[in-house]
């Protein structure tokens, strides 16, 4: 694809993942699960504290931020909330960029993490100074990226999108004849692209999980259950979104699954989106769609290595520690605010 940005720093994220060691959370015992939510929910009143936790995150961690007046969502209503909610300390459950979003959105407030090794390899794969060099070589492109980039990146943009808000977003901006330089994830990249018909230089970098989907293992799967609808995120390659009966951000996919008539999906996207999937419709079967890889070659098997590295003890010990706090350069936080700023005031104006 001849508008594809050759990236270098492809081999950051194999090199990070060569040397990544499994943080999945060890079985414990009900009771050590129970003494660990008793005591998150005691630090969470007495902190003056909230807890914002991803879709991808263990079914434990999505039941916790409910049950205490959090909130479970897409990256988007996860800035939404943390920016609206009045707690002085916000506790995200999720990957470093959220983590790094809700500390742009409120420089006031303190922002913890469980760990702050978990990150994403879309943001591995954007370095800020390959990033901005290229982005200088084309001054007459708006530089639009993706919620999974670090907050260097974003103080770098225009916008700031994620992929329940990139179609509008794009469309709005190709109406106003603009071109785009879109980064990081290609395989979102060009679904937009191809939604809107937007002229669009994609950088080349995509998700370890969604990467691994793969149309012919999903329908292989679909001779096993006909009935079955495909739900897919975007970020998954574009044979794969070609098979979909519903494309759309994780927010979007619980929803198609609820209002679809289907009783059986194959989901193609993180498994720990089965927990509200379940929740919402308790009566319907949901299954993993088929990786690339079997064995040691499956580099997520469906479940994202970062978004595991969150459990119950970690969580519990950032609570009463305060620690690790989630730091952004002062001097970065108002270029950065700037372009997330915008992707909000767009999507109230779109509610």
């Amino acid at each position: 694809m001849n508008n594809l940005i050759d990236n270098a720093a492809k081999e950051l994220v194999k090199d990070y993942l060569d040397h990544l060691t499994s943080h999945d959370e060890a079985q414990i015992s009900p009771e050590r699960k129970a003494e660990l939510i008793a005591k998150i929910k005691r630090l969470l009143k007495e902190k003056d504290a909230v807890l914002v936790a991803h879709y991808y995150t263990h079914d434990d961690i999505q039941a916790l931020a409910e049950a205490t007046g959090g909130c479970v969502s897409d990256s988007l209503e996860m800035a939404r909330f943390s920016n609206q909610h009045p707690a002085k300390t916000v506790v995200v459950a999720g990957v470093k960029f959220m983590g790094e979003t809700a500390k742009i959105l409120n420089p006031e407030k303190r922002v913890l993490m469980p760990t702050l090794e978990a990150t994403c390899s879309l943001d591995l794969g954007c370095p800020v100074d390959e990033f901005t060099a290229f982005c200088d070589a084309h001054p007459d492109y708006t530089v639009v990226v993706y919620a999974n980039t670090s907050a260097a990146v974003k103080a770098r943009a225009d916008w700031v999108v994620t992929s329940s808000i990139a179609v509008d977003v794009i469309e709005h901006l190709a109406e106003q004849g603009k071109k785009i330089i879109w980064a990081p994830d290609k395989h979102l990249g060009r679904y937009v692209q191809k939604e809107t018909g937007a002229e669009m230089l994609l950088w080349d970098g995509s998700c370890i999980v969604h990467e691994e989907f793969k149309a012919r293992g999903i329908l292989d799967l679909k001779k096993v259950y006909p009935d079955a609808a495909v739900l897919v995120h975007p970020e998954s390659p574009e044979s794969v979104v070609d098979i979909a009966d519903a494309v759309g951000s994780t927010s979007q996919l619980i929803k198609a699954s609820q209002t679809l008539p289907n009783q059986q999906f194959i989901v193609a996207t993180d498994r720990g989106i089965f927990y509200k999937m379940q929740q919402a419709s308790p009566h319907k079967e949901f299954m993993e769609a088929p990786t690339a890889g079997k064995g040691a070659t499956c580099r997520s098997c469906a479940h994202c290595p970062w978004m595991a590295m969150n459990a119950l003890e970690n969580l519990a010990l950032a609570l009463e520690t305060d620690s690790p706090e989630v730091l952004v350069d002062a001097e970065l936080i108002p270029k950065a605010l700037i372009p997330l700023q915008r992707m909000l005031d767009f999507a109230k104006s779109k509610r």
